[in-house]
């Protein structure tokens, strides 16, 4: 078999074999097929597409490039969940200890942040102590026990993916629906979990930025999970505002708190009890799965299951009943209303951008975070304001970083005279039964 017959067959729109796509990713992960001839793959990938079944395929042989985890060790169905990216999304540090305290398994590996989206593993390490990097033996005890670990994924974890995503930011090859898919899913299939649930985000600070686009890439990436034997749902929420009030590691850790309290931001809450639900649907739990994921919130028992998990993790769950302690930020700044009238519109993305700028994230993978920066929203899309008012909290160790934000925020902001209609939490879901529209 050579690589150019795959490149040449490909090119052509022919279909490509299970043969030929193992032969492709096994050959570039050990690097016997160099980058030109990848680089010319792909972007006959990126004219000609892959139909289900090559896509399929293909993110199996890159999910087996690495490690495969094996979670028979631990008992009952385990079910993962991965979110597209947002900004002010804290939605699996609050998911998981529900669907836990409801009796099902999540054994969660999480990536950090890059650009203007946070990272799960970021707000984590906020925690004075807690481990994000911890061996699989011990990983497996942490859940057997509390139910839920979050961790960070292993640089074995399909490493053809890691080589792929390279080549193809820097080739323009990188928005393709399915090379996105595959690689999501390589991942995901390769933690092994028994079923998976997507947050697919639409909007302004999503990558997605409609819901056209959100629902193509949700359905191949179900896709993909059927037809590799995972009990596979994805969801379509909303991301055209920050999710929460809150914007920054330690901050989002208070707020995913106050939401396990059951004082915690409408928006957040509705998003977080409609992922839960579909979790414990994924699972087979019997009963109402939206009542029992409001219920644990409402006794305590997820609440509960957070601090185990972040003791168990090493972390201090003192902390987490007194916030205070958290990091907590030397310089504090408003950023107020230029004008009265109503909040139109709050671009994500560019309030993702202007948490990044006060150091909550980092520009390229070597940054270091300032974990008690960021932003607290005192308003929201809908509100009225006058001119002057208090619309955000600003967050940072350098007063030079304000001025910056500020900037960033003023851009992102719409101020009009009527309100908008009210966004929906859940735009749409996708299941092996097609479509459904809210």
């Amino acid at each position: 078999m050579r690589m150019y017959d795959i490149i040449t067959h490909k090119r052509s729109g022919a279909e490509l074999s299970d043969a030929e796509i193992d032969f492709f990713v096994s050959g570039f992960t050990s690097g016997t097929i160099p980058d030109y001839q990848a680089a010319a793959l792909l972007m006959a990938v990126y004219f000609k597409g892959l139909n289900p079944h090559e896509t399929a395929v293909l993110t199996d042989c890159m999910a087996r490039s690495g490690d495969m985890a094996d979670l028979s060790s631990i008992p009952g169905v385990k079910v993962d969940k991965h979110s597209t990216g947002g900004v002010g999304d804290k939605t699996s540090l609050i998911v998981g200890p529900i669907v836990a305290s409801c009796g099902v398994k999540v054994a969660k590996m999480s990536g950090r942040g890059l650009g203007h989206t946070g990272g799960t593993v970021d707000k984590l390490e906020s925690i004075p102590g807690l481990q994000t990097e911890i061996d699989r033996d011990h990983f497996f005890k942490i859940v057997n026990e509390t139910g839920v670990a979050i961790i960070g994924q292993s640089g074995t974890i399909a490493p053809a993916d890691k080589k792929l995503y390279a080549l193809r930011d820097t080739t323009a090859t990188v928005d393709n629906v399915s090379l996105i898919a595959s690689s999501i899913m390589s991942k995901k299939l390769a933690c092994g979990s028994d079923a998976i649930l997507l947050d697919v985000k639409t909007g302004s600070g999503a990558f997605m930025k409609t819901l056209e686009q959100s629902v193509e890439l949700a359905q191949a990436m179900v896709s993909i999970g059927l037809r590799n034997g995972k009990n596979t749902m994805a969801l379509i929420t909303d991301m055209d505002a920050p999710l929460g009030n809150a914007i920054g590691n330690a901050l989002e850790i208070i707020e995913v708190v106050e939401t396990l309290q059951g004082r915690g931001p409408k928006d957040l809450t509705d998003i977080c009890v409609e992922l839960a639900g579909n979790m414990l649907e994924l699972a087979r739990l019997p009963g109402d799965h939206q009542a029992l994921a409001r219920e644990a919130i409402a006794s305590g028992k997820a609440y509960e299951r957070l601090l185990a998990m972040v003791q168990a993790q090493g972390g201090d769950p003192g902390v987490l009943r007194d916030t205070s302690k958290l990091p907590k930020a030397a310089i504090h700044g408003d950023f107020t209303a230029p004008c009265s009238g109503c909040i139109t519109h709050m671009n994500a993305e560019a309030f993702g951008i202007a948490s990044l700028a006060l150091g909550a994230g980092r520009a390229t993978k070597e940054d270091e975070i300032d974990h008690s920066a960021g932003i607290i929203l005192t308003r929201k899309p809908g509100d009225k304001v006058e001119k002057g008012e208090v619309i955000a909290k600003l967050y940072t160790s350098k007063q030079e970083l304000l001025a910056e934000a500020g900037e960033i925020l003023a851009a992102a902001l719409t101020i009009g005279s009527a309100p908008p209609d009210q966004p929906k939490t859940v735009l749409a879901k996708v299941s092996e039964n097609g479509v459904t529209y809210y």
